[in-house]
């Protein structure tokens, strides 16, 4: 990835807004079995220390030790238990404090669920596989390390009231994580597969900066250096969106950044193209769901 499609990559990555609700910290011990699958929303289990495997439907048991992570992108079947046979998982059994004695080996668990607040952070999230994983001892991952101390230092008396502050540092892990998935290039269709596809990045680039100029599947095309019929047939191949479904997400997606920074709702229409008010308004909560008026007086930042 050159320069320009790393600055191009953090400023996406960057954009991306998660809500993060930790479910449980404390530890399992004899037979258990856990799972968040079931909710619609994407989840995250990271072992604080100890072993045991994680069951995705139709997939080898997968084993994680102290300082493995695994964030389930989408709503997977799945379960975690000490035994790597799935038919020895029992129900789920009471999770113990982290500062509890227990008898024999146990596995410690930091558990819970995680959303995107944006349409640009869901279109960017859809192009990576659909769970990852975190290897504490690997290499690329040394400096995570320290972000997991950070967790085993709240306090945990009691697991189903974990520290608010556990939150935010899982939130730290997950962008560490993708930030080092996003800069390979196995991924999926989607947003970032663009950036390390040469004849895509400097057209994304020019509508990141100008996206109120006069994007026309032409003039895209034009700025790709390729034919109507061909960038259409590529886009859409490698980003999973239509030219024009992508414009606009992009363009809701600054104009929402905007309003967050207390720009007025004119001002920001007029930044990413509207000249129409009641246009604008169409756009805007056809993808957030939301009015541009509401959605400014809910996030606009304090003076």
């Amino acid at each position: 990835m050159n320069a320009d499609t790393d600055r191009l990559s953090r400023w996406l990555l960057g954009s991306m807004e998660l809500d993060t609700a930790v479910l449980h910290v404390g530890q399992y011990c004899g037979h258990w079995r856990a799972s968040t699958a079931g909710r619609e929303l994407g989840s995250f289990h990271l072992v604080l220390g100890g072993q045991c495997y994680l069951h995705l439907d139709g997939a080898e048991p997968i084993a994680l030790g102290p300082r493995d992570g695994v964030f389930l992108l989408r709503d997977l079947p799945h379960f975690l238990s000490p035994h790597r046979d799935p038919l020895q998982a029992v129900a789920a059994q009471p999770m113990l404090p982290m500062c509890a004695p227990v008898p024999g080996e146990a596995a410690a668990l930091a558990c819970g669920f995680f959303q995107f607040r944006t349409p640009l952070s869901s279109l960017i999230i859809d192009s990576f596989p659909p769970y990852l994983l975190l290897r504490g001892a690997a290499p690329a991952f040394s400096a995570a390390a320290s972000l997991f101390e950070l967790i085993l230092q709240e306090p945990g008396d009691d697991p189903e009231q974990p520290s608010p502050l556990i939150a935010r540092l899982v939130e730290l892990l997950f962008f560490y994580l993708i930030r080092h998935v996003a800069q390979g290039e196995q991924m999926a269709a989607g947003l970032l597969p663009l950036l390390h596809r040469p004849e895509f990045s400097p057209l994304l680039e020019r509508m990141l900066a100008a996206p109120g100029d006069d994007w026309s599947i032409e003039n895209m095309a034009s700025a790709a250096c390729m034919s109507r019929a061909s960038f259409c047939k590529h886009f859409a191949s490698v980003s999973g969106h239509t030219p024009a479904q992508f414009l606009l997400l992009l363009r809701m997606k600054l104009a929402a950044r905007r309003l967050h920074d207390g720009a007025s709702v004119e001002r920001a229409a007029e930044m990413v193209g509207y000249r129409s008010h009641a246009a604008f308004t169409r756009a805007f909560k056809r993808v957030t769901g939301e009015q541009p008026g509401a959605y400014r007086r809910l996030r606009q930042l304090p003076n």
